[in-house]
């Protein structure tokens, strides 16, 4: 794997260390792109208080559709590391055919275990990774239909929390951590990331 394009700084300020242990405890292990916006420490504050306010689930945009989100970002703007991080513990929400889904090999609409909430969830995530964005006006009747106003701007925020992450991270070379164990499953790193290495 290759290194990130810097090295993290020596001597980080104290109260960056405190909130780099902080995330790191999360997630049970060391985390290069935080240490690597010590650098910047307006850049590490700011992406940290964008980290803590994240929606964890409510209501129906519970923890199975935002993981769908992340998941279907990660993917669609092909980001190993994203892929790594939003994709730990898959197996515990979703089926090898809706990742599969996810990765752009099926269809949405042939997978039948996902609900009309689900697929528009998804397609939306999709859409919020497109570049140049495009989104018409039929496709906000659609989204006006199914969700409320506050669901909207969650799934909104969700998708454009992973995009920025994305963007960073990939700007600053961060390979993956190795949250997700079975992460051959489905990422090819250093080949064409995410498209399609489900085995089955």
């Amino acid at each position: 794997m290759n290194p990130a394009f810097i090295s993290p700084p020596t001597r980080i300020p104290v109260l960056l260390r405190l909130a780099l242990w902080a995330a790191e405890k999360v997630a049970g292990r060391q985390l290069l792109p935080p240490r690597l916006l010590a650098w910047y420490p307006k850049a590490a504050i700011s992406s940290g208080i964008l980290e803590a306010l994240i929606a964890h689930g409510e209501g129906r945009i519970n923890q199975r559709v935002l993981k769908l989100v992340r998941m279907a970002v990660s993917f669609a703007v092909n980001c190993p590391f994203c892929m790594d991080m939003n994709s730990s513990g898959w197996n515990t929400l979703m089926t090898p055919e809706e990742l599969s889904a996810l990765q752009g090999c099926k269809a949405l609409e042939d997978v039948a275990s996902f609900s009309e909430l689900e697929r528009l969830a998804i397609e939306y995530a999709g859409l919020a990774s497109q570049t140049p964005l495009a989104f018409t006006p039929a496709f906000g009747e659609r989204l006006r239909a199914i969700f409320s106003e506050r669901e909207i701007v969650i799934l909104a925020t969700t998708a454009a929390q992973v995009n920025y992450w994305a963007r960073l991270i990939q700007a600053l070379g961060c390979p993956p951590v190795g949250m997700t164990p079975d992460l051959n499953l489905y990422l090819d790193i250093g080949g064409e990331s995410g498209k399609c290495h489900i085995n089955s």
